[in-house]
């Protein structure tokens, strides 16, 4: 997480502990070759780290560290048994016979086009302001569950728009759930590169009357990266500063790391969303551990798009151990498998992480916020859960 051994803001919990020191030795225990992906859960496993009995200590433990999320779609959350009740209640017609057969349907696609397609269709259910509200509701209370106590949750407004759903509905919807939440939450408007640059910038105009009265606190950008460089969207990041929006940019997930330099440069990112493929340039990596810009890692969401095939668990070792201020989410949890937990999990064993780790993970989630209440409260958070 550090190039150099620091203290994070752990209290009692964790003084002065480096994160690469334990990756750089788990990833050179695994020297002798990449794993191969066989399973949501690889034959790529080190052993368990020394200081967990078992695989439920380690879950334990996930379970009581406060976590804070900082990259999940909100639309990525919809699970099937909800998408068939707003259905049934919309008069929306499914491409499935029942939520085992749609479930089923999520574990084919292999690419990042395969999962857009499927991801845009099942939102055709998103309807009325409540159907955003009952959305939000069922995450926040999946956060609450796995100790997430705070969220910066993506929304894409330009397909709701283009479907016809007005953007008050959206945000009305979400910014109720929000407010009776007891995890503290804010949204990220996230513009879809496939529409354009110019829808892009037109999105975040129609929001402007909406910025005084919601949680929204920041600019991102999703979709398919490839033939979509972010130096094509420089017009609405300038109006995302103007506004006094902070900015964040998919990169690096499909596009190589020249996605990531531009989204730092030109669109004054300040937190770098995947990121994974900033390994193919080690100046940007460099880079990157000097500035201590955050990049929030999505574990199985790579895993499940193939990214890096064959190659991920490697790579991921490699991002631990590079010194990058790294943090762990689940991206779209209904279409990957795992809520945040089971990324920390996965993460935890094919990198033999111990808990002071994996305390440093969840400790890199709350300082790379961007809600000022969140970063007040992180060492109090963490600290409550030292580990037995």
């Amino acid at each position: 997480m550090a190039s150099k051994p620091h203290q994070l803001l752990l209290s009692r919990f964790l003084l002065a502990l480096s994160l690469a020191g334990t990756a750089t030795a788990a990833w050179r225990a695994s020297a002798a070759g990449p794993a191969q992906q066989t399973a949501l859960f690889s034959e790529g496993f080190l052993p368990l780290h020394s200081e967990f009995r078992g695989q439920a200590a380690l879950r334990d433990l996930i379970q009581r560290l406060p976590k804070a999320e900082l990259h999940i779609h909100i639309e990525g959350t919809l699970e099937p048994e909800l998408m068939f009740a707003l259905a049934a209640k919309n008069g929306v017609e499914l491409p499935y016979t029942d939520v085992e057969a749609a479930r089923a349907a999520r574990t084919n696609f292999t690419c990042l086009e395969d999962f857009l397609r499927m991801y845009a269709a099942a939102t055709k259910v998103l309807i009325t302001e409540d159907d955003f509200y009952r959305l939000a509701q069922q995450y926040l209370a999946r956060a609450e569950a796995e100790n997430i106590r705070a969220a910066e949750i993506f929304f894409d407004p330009q397909g709701h728009l283009a479907r016809g759903v007005p953007l008050e509905t959206v945000i009305r919807g979400l910014s109720r759930a929000l407010a009776e939440s007891p995890v503290e939450a804010s949204l990220l408007l996230c513009v879809q590169r496939e529409f354009g640059a110019k829808a892009a910038a037109e999105a975040l105009t129609r929001a402007i009357p909406y910025l005084p009265k919601s949680v929204i606190i920041a600019l991102g950008m999703d979709g398919s990266e490839l033939g979509h460089p972010p130096r094509n969207f420089v017009l609405a990041y300038g109006e995302a500063a103007a506004l006094r929006l902070h900015r964040v940019a998919h990169a690096g997930e499909e596009g190589g790391p020249s996605y990531v330099r531009e989204a730092l440069s030109l669109l004054g990112a300040e937190r770098i969303d995947h990121g994974i493929r900033s390994l193919e340039d080690p100046a940007l990596v460099a880079a990157m551990v000097k500035s201590q810009v955050p990049i929030t890692l999505c574990p199985l969401s790579n895993l499940k798009l193939q990214v890096y095939k064959g190659q991920l668990e490697d790579r991921i070792r490699q991002v631990l151990a590079s010194g990058m201020r790294v943090t762990i989410n689940s991206d779209d949890p209904a279409y990957f498998g795992s809520y945040v937990s089971g990324n920390y999990e996965w993460v935890a064993r094919i990198a033999g992480l111990g808990p002071d780790s994996l305390a440093a993970l969840a400790a890199n989630s709350f300082t790379s916020s961007f809600m000022p209440q969140v970063k007040q409260q992180e060492g109090e958070w963490v600290a409550a859960q030292k580990p037995e």
